[in-house]
Parts: structure tokens; C-alpha cells; sequence
């Protein structure tokens, strides 16, 4: 819903009369006052804006996503890219093909990611997760979690790990998050909701893209 509070009006383009053959002091006198109007409308939106607070009349690129499943893996040879069934916010940042964070404006992005990790096995284990690019492995983007091993059969090890990148998008770029344990019996996993007391669902994996800066010259 839009917030009419936060909405800056553009000041139009003043509608000027037409110049005469000769010096006329009325269509001056007009010609002044649309100018007078004009430039005091567009001094208050600027003073809006570079006053305290006014970055809330700004209205930047963002997106959040989560998921609601269970991920696997099928063995630790393979990257996986992490998936999303859930777009929470969105403008101008899309989730495409379960993975695919994608961008219509171009720009310096801040992606944050947290992935909520089992283990369900005798030993500790790792899990390493980084970004992709339109398909392509970001450098340095790797980060790697170690935790404990399961403490009992029925009782795995929970932990949730977390990181962000600042990454140089074109329009319409795409940023994926991929994974790898070292073991099979590391997943990702959501819980429901828990009672006594309530408490409310928590996602397998949620995450934020954005808008940072415009890119440089």
C-alpha cells in the first residue's frame, strides 16, 4: 500500500507564456511567477530530502525471500544452489527458477543470507556456502561453518549460519547462493510452528537483497 505521507511531489514544468516582439511587462510579470513557483516547489523537495530523515522519501530496489522446505544433498561432490518457495518483499529484486535472486536495476547490492543446518551425524561436520553470478562463481565469496555432531539418535545438531556480500549487478544480473557439506547427513531444515509457548515457523533459509549505491562512472 502506498504511503501518501511518504510521497514527494515532482514539481511540473511550468507552463510559460509565449515570448512577445517586443518588451511586455505583463508576460514578463507571468513568466516570472510560473518561474518563482516552480523553483520553489523543487527547493522544497530538495530541502526535504537533505533534511533530517528524509531518506524515507527515497524508494530503492529490495527483496526478501525465504523457504519453507527441507534441502538435501545427494552427495558432497556437487554444488547445490539453495532454493525459495517464498518471496516475502519485492521491488525491483525477483526470484526466479527457486534460486535465482534477479535485479531490474543495476547497481551495488548488500546480499544476506541465514541457513538453518542439521546434522544428523556420529561426527562433526562442515558445510561451505557461497555466491554465484549469472551461473558464475563470485570470487572470495566463500564462507565455511563447522558444528558439532548430533548429541543423541533422535536429537541432531541445529545451527544457523549467516554472512553477506556487497556484489556489482548489471540490469537484469541473477545472484545464487550454492552450498556443499562434507557430509550427506547435513541438511537444511525448516520447523513448524512450536507450542508451549508459541512460537512461529522458522524458514530453512531466508534472504535480503539490497540496493546499496548506483555503480561508478
Amino acid at each position: 500500500m502506498t504511503n501518501l505521507y511518504q510521497q514527494l511531489q515532482t514539481p511540473a514544468t511550468p507552463d510559460l507564456p509565449n515570448p512577445q516582439d517586443s518588451y511586455d511587462r505583463l508576460t514578463v510579470a507571468q513568466t516570472n511567477a510560473a518561474l518563482r513557483t516552480f523553483f520553489l516547489k523543487l527547493t522544497n523537495v530538495l530541502q526535504t530530502l537533505a533534511s533530517p530523515r528524509g531518506g524515507k522519501y527515497l524508494n530503492n530496489p529490495y527483496g526478501a525471500f525465504l523457504d519453507l522446505t527441507d534441502q538435501v544433498a545427494a552427495n558432497t561432490t556437487t554444488a547445490y544452489a539453495i532454493t525459495f518457495d517464498t518471496t516475502d518483499l519485492s521491488n525491483g529484486v525477483t526470484l526466479s527458477n527457486s534460486s535465482r535472486l534477479n535485479v531490474s536495476q543495476a547497481g551495488i547490492y548488500n546480499i544476506q543470507f541465514s541457513v538453518q543446518l542439521t546434522n544428523t551425524t556420529n561426527a562433526s561436520q562442515d558445510v561451505d556456502i557461497w555466491f554465484r553470478k549469472n551461473g558464475t562463481n563470485i570470487s572470495n565469496s566463500n564462507s565455511r561453518f563447522g558444528f558439532a555432531a548430533r548429541k543423541s539418535p533422535s536429537d541432531p545438531f541445529h545451527i544457523v549460519v549467516a554472512m553477506n556480500l556487497f556484489v556489482s549487478l548489471d540490469t537484469n544480473d541473477y545472484v545464487e547462493l550454492m552450498w556443499r557439506p562434507t557430509d550427506v547427513g547435513v541438511a537444511i531444515e525448516h520447523y513448524a510452528v512450536s507450542s508451549t509457548p508459541t512460537r512461529p515457523v522458522i524458514p530453512s533459509v531466508i534472504a535480503t537483497v539490497t540496493f546499496v549505491s548506483n555503480l561508478s562512472a
